[in-house]
């Protein structure tokens, strides 16, 4: 089954997701040093992380990489990225397998990234996607960026689970983000 010819699912990303990277395009507040958005979208067999950060948290620096040492980070930073299932934990009650992860940094030449800011301010988003067996039994789900990468230091996330809407931060050095009424 094609996920995103889903009437709702598309509905839901849509709608859920726009808000928040239109307003980050439009605002230049929305780039915070330190800080991780995540959108959460559970629908059906599938649960999809949107995250949107400054690249500073990432790598250290906010432009394509100019030395090797930079270079390198960034290339472990996309890998450590890219392996999702490590970072985000999702309740293994759900029973979920890492799905496509999509990755954008204009600086770092991945995708088309929407930055509106110039030099000095680029961002790294991505998102993963998970297929799952059973979302309705995820509580949860463990973030591990702050183990893993000394930049952030708050995740602000906005959840739609099939139990209601909810809006979670997480400090370091917390990891668990829960939902539930």
């Amino acid at each position: 089954m094609n996920l995103f010819r889903r009437p709702f699912f598309t509905f839901a990303l849509s709608a859920f997701l726009a808000a928040p990277f239109a307003a980050s395009a439009q605002s230049p507040a929305a780039h915070v040093h330190g800080q991780v958005r995540l959108d959460i979208v559970i629908d059906g067999p599938t649960i999809v992380i949107a995250m949107e950060s400054p690249l500073d948290n990432f790598v250290g620096f906010e432009r394509a990489p100019r030395t090797d040492a930079e270079k390198k980070t960034a290339e472990d930073a996309i890998a450590q990225l890219r392996a999702g299932a490590q970072l985000f934990k999702i309740d293994p009650a759900a029973n979920c397998k890492l799905g496509p992860v999509t990755l954008r940094s204009s600086a770092l030449g991945l995708g088309k990234n929407e930055e509106g800011a110039g030099e000095g301010h680029a961002d790294l988003d991505g998102s993963f996607a998970f297929n799952c067996t059973n979302t309705a039994a995820a509580k949860f789900i463990d973030i591990d960026l702050f183990n893993a990468f000394k930049g952030p230091r708050q995740i602000e996330a906005q959840i739609a689970a099939p139990q209601g809407q909810f809006k979670r931060t997480l400090k370091r050095p917390a990891t668990r983000l829960a939902w539930n009424k």
